[in-house]
């Protein structure tokens, strides 16, 4: 019995560049390690996916209104870097699922705290 993924087209910039982006539910387990596996960041997401070192700051357009819930450490990680505004979240705590369709993402990054 074949599986059918259903695919996830997004797009994300980094440093002036533009990169179309395809992915499915499953694939990765959230944000950061697809942009870190597909575009190869250098330094993003020094804490692995912990939500506390603010290195996979990314600024999210067209997410759900139901995504903007912040995550784990993530209030308290965006809290200490002075960040308050809903667009800015963590890579690390956004799940790769049928909510990133369309959306755009801007890869910020971020100082670490540790």
């Amino acid at each position: 019995m074949a599986i059918n993924k259903t695919y996830i087209h997004f797009t994300a910039y980094y440093q002036g560049e533009k990169y179309e982006l395809q992915t499915y539910e499953g694939e990765y387990r959230n944000l950061m390690v697809l942009l870190y596996d597909k575009i190869y960041i250098e330094d993003f997401g020094e804490c692995k996916g912990m939500g506390r070192c603010g290195t996979c700051v990314v600024k999210v357009e067209g997410l759900p209104a139901g995504m903007n819930t912040l995550e784990r450490n993530e209030e308290r990680t965006l809290y200490k870097m002075g960040i308050q505004s809903s667009e800015l979240r963590l890579a690390c705590q956004i799940l790769v699922d049928e909510n990133l369709k369309n959306i755009n993402v801007e890869i910020i990054g971020g100082e670490s705290l540790l």
